[in-house]
């Protein structure tokens, strides 16, 4: 993760803002990815954060998303007067980084695009990756009720406000309630553990094929989380090694 320089609040503030942006693909946060190459707040507020990815090709949408999502927080932070953020070595840097800057939205920042990336603001695919993070989030709790042996009876029935001592209250039930939250799927304590896409109950028999489903959902965001972090960890340290190393 890239070092960070001695804390004061608002930089302390900063970086928990940023600690909220998520790569929608991966439903990490941009901080443990690593993501974030630089930042620095001065004393009068003034805050500049350039990030990276993992390669020169990473799509432009999810890219955007990034971008604009840190400017975002980074504004929202108490005694903020400024906010920069850039995106380095990526095909689309430009557009990207000009857009965020004049607050021009996806489409408008892509307009005459000679790949025809710009079909479409955002706000869909946010969803979309928060709905797929919320189905891999039901097997991250449920998967130690079904190793403890609750049966699909037990599992369909659980409402989310049982979970409460047992072997799933975690900080995964915290962030399954999130992503549903956001996204307006049932997450209070009466709403079922196992849900649907369009928010309605599993049944019993539902039961084995929707964990299945739930754990594919898991397995695949984790599995390109892991290769993501190779190729950023490839991009950059195996660069700057060679590079120290020819000096």
């Amino acid at each position: 993760m890239t070092p960070r320089p001695a804390e004061s609040p608002l930089r302390q503030a900063v970086w928990s803002a940023l600690g909220t942006v998520l790569d929608p693909e991966l439903d990490e946060p941009i901080t443990e990815l690593d993501f974030v190459e630089s930042w620095t707040v001065s004393p009068a507020g003034e805050v500049t954060v350039g990030l990276r990815l993992p390669t020169f090709f990473c799509a432009p949408n999810f890219s955007f998303l990034m971008v604009a999502d840190a400017y975002d927080a980074v504004t929202a932070v108490p005694g903020v007067t400024r906010a920069e953020v850039t995106l380095a070595d990526h095909h689309a840097s430009d557009e990207i980084n000009g857009g965020v800057a004049a607050h021009a939205g996806f489409v408008k920042s892509f307009e005459g695009s000679i790949n025809g990336e710009a079909a479409a603001e955002l706000d869909e695919l946010r969803h979309t990756f928060l709905a797929k993070a919320a189905l891999a989030g039901q097997d991250r709790v449920a998967r130690p009720l079904v190793d403890a042996g609750r049966s699909p009876d037990e599992l369909a029935g659980l409402t989310l406000g049982e979970l409460a001592g047992t072997e799933a209250d975690t900080e995964e039930l915290t962030r399954m309630r999130t992503r549903r939250r956001t996204i307006g799927l049932p997450a209070g304590d009466d709403a079922p553990l196992l849900i649907h896409s369009d928010g309605t109950a599993v049944t019993v028999e539902q039961v084995p094929l929707h964990l299945r489903r739930a754990r594919l959902q898991r397995v695949g965001i984790e599995t390109n989380g892991e290769y993501c972090k190779g190729l950023l960890k490839i991009r950059y340290e195996t660069g700057r090694t060679a590079a120290t190393a020819g000096r």
